[in-house]
């Protein structure tokens, strides 16, 4: 069982970690945060002051999550070192270290989504609630668990 654990952490911790590595290594959290809002305000219809708090939600997630990205940028190449060594035990060490890092992203993610849902109207919230992504990019029912809020 813990086994299977460390599996599922690791690959979310690798997905995550290798998103990183090319979306938050380019861009600034503002400039990132800024992106999603332009998106979100495409097709949620954000007012002028919806987009003021959505940016600042987003720009914090995305400050938040960076020395996580980092450590796990980290925490992959030292895998990928102990992958082609058969270093089991550094293998387990460092999984064991991918999960709570993938938690803490995934904590970011969910409430900067959730505090961005919070400032949403009830026809604003359906629309969302009705896009593809489910709740956010970054993670939800339909979501896909990667950096905070899916950038």
């Amino acid at each position: 069982m813990q086994r299977t654990f460390q599996a599922f952490f690791l690959a979310a911790a690798i997905g995550t970690a290798a998103f990183a590595q090319t979306s938050t290594a380019t861009a600034d959290p503002a400039t990132l945060a800024q992106r999603k809002v332009s998106r979100l305000a495409a097709q949620l219809n954000l007012t002028e002051a919806q987009k003021s708090q959505a940016t600042t939600i987003f720009t914090n997630a995305f400050t938040a999550a960076q020395p996580i990205h980092s450590s796990l940028q980290a925490n992959r190449a030292a895998m990928e070192n102990a992958i082609q060594k058969n270093d089991t035990a550094t293998i387990d060490q460092l999984s064991n270290q991918s999960g709570p890092l993938a938690a803490q992203l995934m904590d970011i993610n969910a409430k900067a989504n959730a505090a961005f849902y919070n400032i949403l109207t009830p026809a604003q919230q359906a629309t969302y609630n009705s896009m593809p992504h489910g709740w956010g990019e970054g993670g939800g029912p339909r979501g896909r668990m990667r950096g905070p809020t899916g950038e």
